[in-house]
């Protein structure tokens, strides 16, 4: 994106100018760095929104295999189905087939099944979440606020809370999924699911993400508090946690 540039020597933006002044400019160019720094950080935050969308979309697909497993697990179990087809195989001398459901399709593996891609879900789209501001918010204090107040209390929650955060469960997520690998973890039941790293790996990957959705709203709303007019409209456009005193 092209710097503004005016040939008035005054601030594009109304921030801080640079004067640039040499062999190929001419007189009283100057740079609005200020405005231009507003306007990276809202198109920074723009890419950020459009990247979590793209991931709470294709993590939402989980849903889909997850109620499956669900409902098969209540049949199977309600009906007894497993026990009866493990039963009729192992009757008609098809002990390949048998072997197959009490190895993989036991009870015991579709309800870990559930848990893994339900927490997988959630941490996958703890960003989307966040940057579309569908999370629960406390707000008996907050909605009596104006619109720079809230702008201020995302700011302060972001880098003294989200960043922290997110810093220490990356940091011991990591390790506890570096140490499940090494070990080769599997579950503690019997028939339960093997490379539990797998599961374990989501809560670092899932902090990542809502760090980078951190990023993004802390990026809007300082344009909002610091941007020009014009880009503080935009930037309040973008927002939807700066919409509560509308609705």
């Amino acid at each position: 994106m092209a710097p503004p540039l005016c040939h008035d020597g005054r601030p594009c933006g109304g921030g801080t100018s640079i004067v640039l002044v040499g062999r190929g400019y001419p007189a009283g160019y100057s740079i609005d760095v200020w405005g231009e720094t507003m306007q990276q950080l809202l198109a920074a935050s723009r890419a950020i929104d459009r990247f979590q969308s793209a991931v709470g979309r294709t993590a939402a697909w989980l849903l889909i295999p997850m109620m499956l497993v669900i409902i098969i697990d209540v049949i199977t179990r309600k009906f007894g189905l497993l026990i009866v087809a493990k039963d009729f195989f192992l009757n008609n001398g098809m002990a390949v087939p048998a072997h197959l459901i009490g190895t993989y399709f036991t009870s015991t593996k579709f309800q870990e099944l559930e848990w893994h891609l339900h927490a997988a879900l959630f941490l996958l789209c703890l960003g989307f979440g966040y940057v579309k501001n569908s999370h629960v918010r406390i707000e008996i204090i907050r909605e009596r606020f104006d619109l720079q107040t809230k702008s201020w209390l995302e700011v302060i929650g972001i880098v003294f809370f989200i960043v922290p955060y997110t810093y220490l469960l990356f940091r011991y997520g990591f390790n506890f999924a570096a140490r499940s690998f090494e070990l080769n973890e599997v579950s503690s039941a019997l028939t339960g699911l093997s490379h539990r790293w797998i599961i374990k790996s989501f809560v670092p990957i899932g902090m990542v993400l809502l760090f980078i959705a951190a990023m993004g709203v802390l990026f809007r709303n300082l344009v909002f508090l610091f941007g020009s007019p014009d880009l503080s409209r935009e930037a309040q456009e973008l927002s939807p946690e700066l919409h509560l005193s509308e609705e």
